[in-house]
Protein backbone atom coordinates (compact mmCIF):
# COMPACT_ATOMS: atom_id res chain seq x y z
CA UNK A 1 0.00 0.00 0.00
CA UNK A 2 1.33 3.36 -1.20
CA UNK A 3 1.20 6.51 1.25
CA UNK A 4 -0.36 9.50 0.73
CA UNK A 5 0.29 12.72 2.12
CA UNK A 6 -2.28 15.00 3.01
CA UNK A 7 -2.43 18.45 4.32
CA UNK A 8 -5.04 20.85 5.81
CA UNK A 9 -5.76 24.72 5.12
CA UNK A 10 -3.98 25.11 8.35
CA UNK A 11 -0.37 23.70 6.72
CA UNK A 12 -0.99 20.74 9.06
CA UNK A 13 0.08 17.77 7.05
CA UNK A 14 -0.11 13.72 7.65
CA UNK A 15 0.46 10.32 5.92
CA UNK A 16 -1.53 8.10 5.50
CA UNK A 17 -0.76 4.73 4.35
CA UNK A 18 -4.14 3.80 2.41
CA UNK A 19 -5.44 1.61 -0.78
CA UNK A 20 -5.20 3.05 -4.01
CA UNK A 21 -8.81 2.98 -4.25
CA UNK A 22 -8.75 5.46 -0.71
CA UNK A 23 -6.65 7.48 -2.09
CA UNK A 24 -8.91 10.87 -2.39
CA UNK A 25 -11.50 9.37 -0.20
CA UNK A 26 -12.17 12.01 3.01
CA UNK A 27 -9.98 12.13 5.63
CA UNK A 28 -10.77 12.91 9.15
CA UNK A 29 -9.33 14.89 11.32
CA UNK A 30 -6.93 13.01 13.77
CA UNK A 31 -7.02 15.46 16.32
CA UNK A 32 -10.75 16.06 16.21
CA UNK A 33 -10.53 19.55 15.32
CA UNK A 34 -12.64 19.88 11.84
CA UNK A 35 -9.86 20.46 9.51
CA UNK A 36 -10.17 19.41 6.19
CA UNK A 37 -7.67 17.30 4.85
CA UNK A 38 -7.02 17.04 1.16
CA UNK A 39 -4.42 14.94 -0.72
CA UNK A 40 -1.31 16.64 -1.50
CA UNK A 41 1.93 16.03 -4.20
CA UNK A 42 4.58 13.78 -2.48
CA UNK A 43 8.06 14.95 -2.74
CA UNK A 44 10.25 12.14 -2.40
CA UNK A 45 14.02 12.32 -2.28
CA UNK A 46 16.38 10.24 -0.84
CA UNK A 47 19.02 11.97 0.97
CA UNK A 48 22.13 13.45 -0.90
CA UNK A 49 19.95 12.96 -4.58
CA UNK A 50 20.37 16.71 -5.16
CA UNK A 51 23.29 17.00 -7.69
CA UNK A 52 26.02 18.77 -6.14
CA UNK A 53 24.45 18.09 -2.67
CA UNK A 54 28.00 16.97 -1.67
CA UNK A 55 28.80 13.57 0.33
CA UNK A 56 26.36 11.08 -0.69
CA UNK A 57 24.99 12.93 -3.53
CA UNK A 58 23.09 10.63 -6.53
CA UNK A 59 25.17 12.55 -8.87
CA UNK A 60 28.30 10.85 -9.33
CA UNK A 61 30.83 10.75 -12.33
CA UNK A 62 31.18 6.96 -13.01
CA UNK A 63 32.89 6.56 -16.39
CA UNK A 64 34.10 9.06 -19.28
CA UNK A 65 31.16 10.98 -18.94
CA UNK A 66 28.40 11.87 -16.31
CA UNK A 67 25.43 10.62 -16.79
CA UNK A 68 24.23 14.76 -17.44
CA UNK A 69 26.22 13.99 -20.41
CA UNK A 70 28.69 16.20 -19.35
CA UNK A 71 32.28 15.39 -18.73
CA UNK A 72 33.85 14.53 -15.74
CA UNK A 73 34.40 18.04 -13.64
CA UNK A 74 32.14 20.05 -15.66
CA UNK A 75 29.10 19.93 -13.60
CA UNK A 76 28.82 20.98 -10.34
CA UNK A 77 28.30 17.67 -8.46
Amino acid sequence: MPIYEYTAQDGTTIELLRPIKDADAPVPDPQGKGRVFKRTLSLFAPQGSTPGAGKGSAHVHTGPTCHCGKRPGSCNS
